[in-house]
């Protein structure tokens, strides 16, 4: 995946600017959601989504959020860098937004609604509302209509596999091929370097 380019205007670059400041207010960033703007260009963030509930609880779904040059014109891009079962999620972890943002709205909508799309995405009630014309991964949507016990079994794995040491820390791994990771990644640490990061940061141990 390249990242998104660096010759944006100067109204883009405000924009993406202004947007990523306004993620502290409330409701704008998901709870659960950690995200920064990459190192190489203000218009991909990288972000994870520490997912609690329903089929995907104890995931940890790494992605990126590139933005067009014109930007607000066109809507972003979401793009999963952790392999996961999802009707809405293609093979090389592009997301189709096209369900929610079918048109985009440059004066309406804004990327903390793209963030609230790919949370509730992973819910139950989002699942629901899927339509066969926007799924990109067809199994995963026909598991889901016709054997949720299938869909649960296959949903929980993703969530398994994306807390495996290969998935958080291996930079080798083959699921990220062609995906560039940037701004936030994971560290394993010994217990002894564990604890001064606890006590850094003025954690107990539990």
């Amino acid at each position: 995946m390249a990242l998104a380019p660096h010759h944006a205007n100067t109204v883009t670059q405000a924009t993406v600017a202004l947007e990523y400041a306004s993620l502290r207010n409330k409701d704008h960033c998901p709870l659960g959601m950690y995200i920064v703007p990459s190192a190489q260009s203000l218009l991909c963030w990288d972000a994870v989504y520490f997912v609690h509930q329903e089929f995907y609880a104890g995931a940890i779904l790494h992605f990126h959020i590139n933005f067009p040059s014109d930007y607000p014109e066109h809507v972003p891009s979401v793009q999963f860098v952790t392999d996961v079962f999802h009707p809405l999620i293609a093979s090389d972890g592009t997301m189709n937004l096209a369900s929610r943002f079918r048109p985009w709205r440059p004066k309406e909508h804004n990327v903390f609604h793209v963030l609230a799309f790919v949370k509730v995405a992973f819910s139950e009630a989002g699942l629901n509302r899927v339509k066969d014309v926007d799924c990109v991964n067809k199994e995963a949507f026909d598991r889901y209509q016709k054997s949720r016990a299938s869909f649960d079994a296959l949903a929980r794995q993703s969530a398994m596999l994306s807390q495996s040491d290969s998935a958080l820390f291996d930079s080798d791994h083959p699921s990220l091929a062609g995906k560039v990771v940037d701004g936030i990644t994971f560290k394993d640490l010994s217990d002894e370097q564990l604890e001064q990061v606890r006590s850094k940061v003025g954690l107990q141990k539990c």
